[in-house]
């Protein structure tokens, strides 16, 4: 058997090296050599070989034969609602988070409940034995059947799974697990991109449903390689406070599934609990109205959502007024002030403006850009809107109110949550007249604040 041989290839340009250097010696930069297997022989060979007697392996795309996939339920709706409705045979996803959020929580609760019925690893590289049993046991779960394997070896934790030929697998966490062919440590570059082909190739040739724990850098993106995330079928976010009770579960790559889909958990004693109803958990407000204080519908994937949304409007005592946003994107809202000023006639130039989104969530399209304003008027003006009040739509650069998509089924959610009044675009209302909610249509920012004043 010939020996495995490591290679340094430069991230910026490309050149291969058989020592590392701190510098790159074709293109000059610096700290951009990283470590790889060196490609055999028989794989140059491989590449070329036979171009004139190979078999053709074309095949029309109408001839491809489809089987039905059944999908395997994970025991937790809101995970199966992000994965699409359960996780695919041979799938690989990738679950990232900050530390302590509740990945490997979420992960053993399933695992432990799918082992009653199915044939099931646990790999982890970061706990032992041991601290595995005390948190099922702590959260009150039955692990018997559950197969548990404390192993970091790349090449070990395929040869049992080889030999147990499980269905669904779980690696926590993949910063953790090493190959034995490069000289690297556990969590560089080199050691989680070829870590994971190999589990990735293993699962796809299996059929195994493969969960990958992955963890996130200071700036929230996922550590190791970016090629990391186009490896994996399905890439899903764990986000929330650790202080917090509620965690959000979003997907934000799914070949399987709706990107952007939202799943909702509670943190409790016994663990994570699924949240069925989070309109209901998002809108927990004060008994006694406030200025500054307004309700729209966002679309999480395949579902609305219903959000509060706060502004504070104060005289700012400095040169430069600030511009705060938690949860919303700071670049829109100095947008839509500019809009605001010009088309609405309202100035906040000499005024500090902070907005923020109940609840952690981060309102990622733009159909809370009447809402956000909507709230900044109620806190400038000290008026005080109605809490049975829906406001959403978008608004552009010449004040025109643009229609968002499922307008309907907004305003519908809306309406099933006991709202009685929604101001959104003219071209999201309705032909038919819904009974017990009044639907207010607005062309522009002028009639959108008319309406505001006469509430």
């Amino acid at each position: 058997m010939s020996k495995t041989k490591t290679q340094y290839v430069c991230n910026a340009c490309g050149s291969i090296s058989p020592k590392w250097g701190g510098q790159c010696g074709d293109c000059n930069e610096w700290n951009t050599m990283v470590e790889q297997l060196e490609p055999t022989k028989a794989d140059q060979k491989g590449r070329f070989a036979g171009y004139a007697g190979a078999d053709n392996q074309l095949q029309k795309l109408s001839s491809v034969k489809v089987s039905d996939t059944v999908r395997i339920k994970t025991s937790l709706s809101e995970l199966d609602r992000v994965l699409g409705g359960g996780m695919v045979p041979g799938s690989v996803v990738l679950l990232g988070g900050d530390p302590g959020i509740g990945k490997s929580t979420i992960l053993l609760q399933s695992m432990c409940r799918l082992s009653e019925s199915l044939n099931t690893i646990y790999v982890t590289g970061e706990e032992s034995a041991q601290q595995i049993y005390m948190r099922s046991k702590r959260l009150g779960l039955n692990g018997d059947n559950l197969n548990l394997l404390t192993e970091t070896k790349v090449e070990t934790i395929i040869a049992t799974a080889q030999l147990n030929n499980p269905q669904v697998m779980v690696i926590d966490s993949i910063q953790t697990i090493y190959t034995e062919h490069l000289q690297s440590a556990p969590g560089g570059v080199a050691q989680v991109r070829e870590s994971t082909a190999q589990l990735v190739r293993f699962a796809k040739q299996k059929g195994i449903a493969l969960f990958v724990v992955g963890h996130v850098t200071k700036d929230g993106a996922l550590a190791g390689p970016r090629v990391l995330e186009h490896m994996v079928d399905a890439v899903l976010y764990f986000e929330g406070e650790r202080d917090g009770r509620y965690r959000i579960l979003r997907a934000v790559k799914n070949r399987f599934g709706a990107v952007n889909e939202l799943g909702v958990f509670a943190m409790t004693e016994e663990g994570l609990k699924e949240v069925q109803n989070p309109s209901a958990i998002f809108l927990s407000r004060y008994q006694q109205a406030s200025s500054g204080s307004v309700v729209t519908v966002t679309w999480e994937g395949s579902r609305p959502l219903l959000v509060e949304v706060q502004a504070l409007v104060d005289e700012s005592h400095g040169s430069h007024p600030k511009r705060v946003a938690v949860g919303l994107d700071q670049n829109r809202l100095a947008m839509l002030l500019a809009v605001l000023s010009r088309h609405g006639g309202v100035f906040c130039h000499d005024q500090d403006i902070f907005l923020n989104v109940v609840g952690g969530v981060r309102l990622m399209e733009t159909s809370a850009d009447l809402a956000q304003l909507a709230a900044v008027i109620s806190s400038l003006r000290n008026q005080v809107l109605p809490q049975n009040l829906i406001v959403f739509g978008e608004i552009g650069l010449a004040g025109e109110i643009r229609p968002v998509p499922n307008g309907q089924e907004r305003i519908k959610e809306a309406k099933k949550h006991g709202f009685k009044t929604v101001i959104t675009s003219k071209a999201n209302t309705t032909k038919s007249e819904l009974k017990d909610i009044r639907v207010i249509g607005v062309d522009n920012l002028q009639q959108a604040l008319t309406a505001l004043a006469e509430l």
